[in-house]
């Protein structure tokens, strides 16, 4: 197979892309802080890639498939960890509610 200049660019702009939520991910995932992550974004946002991910398999273009399967996957568990791991407005955060 292949890869012509486009499709490389596609490929490494997937790849940069992609890569920036391993660290969210992450941390997410190591601390269970949540707090600063805003639910209606993380929502909005998933459901923007997973239409991104249905156009790319819809137009058989592989840099939007594989990006947006590996970004699908990543923001889908930081959104789950936020809906798992948020604290109800009003209730306490720890001692003296801290």
């Amino acid at each position: 197979m292949t890869i012509d200049v486009t499709d490389g660019l596609g490929f490494l702009a997937a790849a940069l892309t992609t890569a920036s939520f391993v660290p969210q991910a992450w941390h997410t995932f190591r601390t269970r802080d949540v707090s600063g992550i805003s639910l209606g974004m993380y929502s909005v946002f998933t459901l923007g890639i997973t239409m991104w991910l249905v156009y790319g398999l819809m137009i058989g273009e592989w840099p939007i498939i594989a990006a947006n399967a590996i970004t699908l996957a990543l923001a889908s568990a930081i959104l789950g960890m936020k809906i798992r791991y948020a604290v109800p407005a009003g209730a306490a955060k720890g001692p003296a509610g801290r």
